[in-house]
């Protein structure tokens, strides 16, 4: 969930181009991401190729978001490079969740 204070930011400096950033921090182009619901209703996922890397979201599109920004800091990405490098998640049995911001890159 972007604050209007980020969007207004996102306007001013816009974020690299996803593939700029996959290219420069060595990130993989596609990741086994691990969801599982919660009993609270949370959605978890995990990425086995990156030990430790756990993020929860109480939406898919949430999701999509904090997977993102867990990539994103696990690699060491300045948060003003980037938001996103991945603009959908395949999720088995609940289909593809899409990136629903508008991606302005410099």
């Amino acid at each position: 969930m972007q604050t209007i204070f980020h969007k207004i930011y996102r306007l001013v400096i816009p974020q690299r181009h996803p593939e700029e950033i996959i290219r420069q921090y060595h990130i993989p182009r596609a990741l086994n991401i691990q969801i599982r619901l919660t009993e609270e209703g949370w959605f978890v996922a995990t990425i086995p190729e990156l030990p430790g890397l756990v993020t929860q979201a109480r939406s898919q599109q949430e999701l999509l978001e904090m997977v993102n920004d867990a990539v994103l800091t696990y690699f060491d990405v300045p948060k003003r490079e980037a938001d996103i490098v991945f603009d959908k998640l395949k999720i088995e049995g609940m289909g593809e969740v899409q990136y629903e911001g508008q991606l302005r890159t410099a």
